[in-house]
């Protein structure tokens, strides 16, 4: 297979303008995911063998790391997150039977048995934050791989389950693929939407539910962020209102919310996050799930579906599949292959624009040629059964198959007027329209100059395009 022209790897397309409907459990119009990160005890520390302090989310805002020193302070900023916030949070969620995800990082789950135990004893989902929280950007594929494949045993042997989710946050570009080939149910590291998606990884359908970090007590230890608890309440509040109103006119998502143990587990924040949760108990329709109930959920009732990937067709294929969607016009197709294309021109509104693209700076010689291309309607060529197969559906679709003699010579005296006047045939997308209708554009549309004409007529060979691709599926 010869080697593609650039193409785009970014999804810009989604689930598209009129997402699906979610169907969440008893009609609920949203469902929310409280995320809770257990990171303390696997931060940067020369004690964990890392070559330098902490230096990322705490009280000490803009801290860098200290090469080859334990940051005494940083530790125990971050040992508050374990022996204070942890509890009063775990207090609030059992409280409130709110179900919880923990994102733990398999070190800091191994040095803290009794909250492991309480977790448990809550019935929370613990999926994995790798085997360190420290940044892998730097990372090569196979060490990321290595460090993997530790988090997952050491969380075993800590849970006594393998995990079934995965979020590393602090991640590379290969963390998804990697993560995808190691069997989990639903992977976070993305950012990208506000419901669960599948992703084609390397073969295999994985479920991706997208993470937060704007509903993220992390705001409060990073420039710009949330200075009291007010601001956060008010942040997830108004989140909360505007997914919970699109539920409500028929588009239900889903709403995640980041914390910490060591942020918001402190007195002046939690209120904040106990207020939240009161105001999500006020409404109904909400569903707070965990992410394996959202993932299940998701698997049950909007399994994968393949896409079509016409961005990653070869030449001869891809000018195979849509060489005629320009009226005998390959080149169109030619062109729009070389494009830097994606996965979102895998749709029909996607290609339709890279195809225009192609035909719209093409010199007038060139456009006229795909003009001149395009048969009369109801003319000779129609008559005689020699139309291609998109132009015979489309003049059907019409009516002009079946003309009566006085139509049939009314489409005859056009043809030739227009075609003696401006050199080119009549174009119209004659799916747009019904027979009265056409006749109609002619005696409007013969009458205007040849230059607006010309505009008129490209202008529709590129609607007629549309409508071929959608009608591709």
């Amino acid at each position: 297979m010869a080697e593609l022209p650039p193409r785009y790897p970014r999804d810009f397309y989604g689930h598209g303008p009129d997402r699906p409907d979610a169907a969440w459990p008893g009609g609920a119009r949203i469902a929310v995911s409280f995320v809770l990160n257990y990171e303390e005890g696997g931060e940067n520390s020369i004690l964990h063998g890392d070559p330098a302090s902490e230096a990322f989310l705490s009280e000490i805002v803009g801290a860098t790391p200290w090469p080859g020193q334990r940051h005494w302070n940083m530790e125990s900023i971050y040992d508050y997150g374990t022996r204070a916030g942890f509890w009063r949070l775990h207090r609030l969620f059992t409280e409130t039977r709110v179900p919880v995800t923990v994102y733990g990082v398999a070190t800091a789950l191994a040095r803290s048995p009794a909250q492991v135990e309480a977790m448990q004893d809550a019935d929370w989902e613990i999926a994995s934050h790798g085997l360190k929280w420290i940044d892998y950007k730097d990372h090569s594929e196979a060490d990321e791989a290595v460090d993997m494949d530790a988090a997952i045993a050491l969380h075993t042997e800590v849970t006594g389950e393998p995990p079934t989710g995965w979020y590393t946050g602090r991640c590379s570009v290969n963390t998804v693929a990697l993560a995808a080939t190691r069997g989990f149910d639903w992977i976070s590291d993305t950012y990208d939407d506000d419901l669960p998606y599948w992703a084609q990884i390397d073969g295999r359908d994985q479920l991706i539910i997208p993470y937060t970090l704007d509903c993220n007590d992390m705001r409060f230890a990073t420039p710009q962020g949330f200075n009291a608890g007010d601001q956060f309440f008010a942040y997830l509040r108004d989140s909360f209102d505007a997914l919970y109103a699109e539920g409500k006119a028929g588009r239900p998502a889903m709403m995640s919310i980041g914390l910490h143990c060591r942020l918001v587990g402190r007195p002046g924040r939690v209120q904040a996050l106990r207020r939240f949760i009161e105001y999500v108990q006020g409404h109904e329709g909400v569903w707070c799930a965990r992410r394996a109930d959202i993932a299940a959920h998701w698997g049950a009732h909007h399994p994968p579906q393949r896409r079509t990937n016409w961005h990653q067709l070869d030449r001869a294929a891809f000018v195979e599949k849509f060489g005629g969607i320009f009226e005998h016009s390959t080149w169109v197709a030619e062109g729009a292959h070389a494009l830097e294309l994606g996965p979102a021109h895998d749709t029909a509104q996607g290609l339709h624009n890279a195809l225009c693209r192609v035909f719209r700076v093409a010199s007038d010689d060139k456009r006229m040629e795909v003009l001149r291309a395009h048969p009369d309607l109801a003319g000779k060529l129609a008559a005689a059964k020699r139309l291609t197969e998109d132009s015979t559906a489309e003049q059907a679709s019409a009516g002009l198959d079946a003309l009566t003699d006085e139509e049939r010579h009314q489409f005859d005296t056009q043809n030739s007027a227009y075609v003696a006047k401006h050199g080119f045939p009549f174009i119209i997308a004659v799916k747009d329209h019904d027979k009265a209708g056409i006749l109609r554009a002619f005696e409007r549309r013969i009458g205007n100059d040849t230059s607006t004409e010309f505009a008129e007529a490209c202008k529709q060979v590129e609607r007629i395009a549309r409508l071929r691709l959608e009608a591709l599926g």
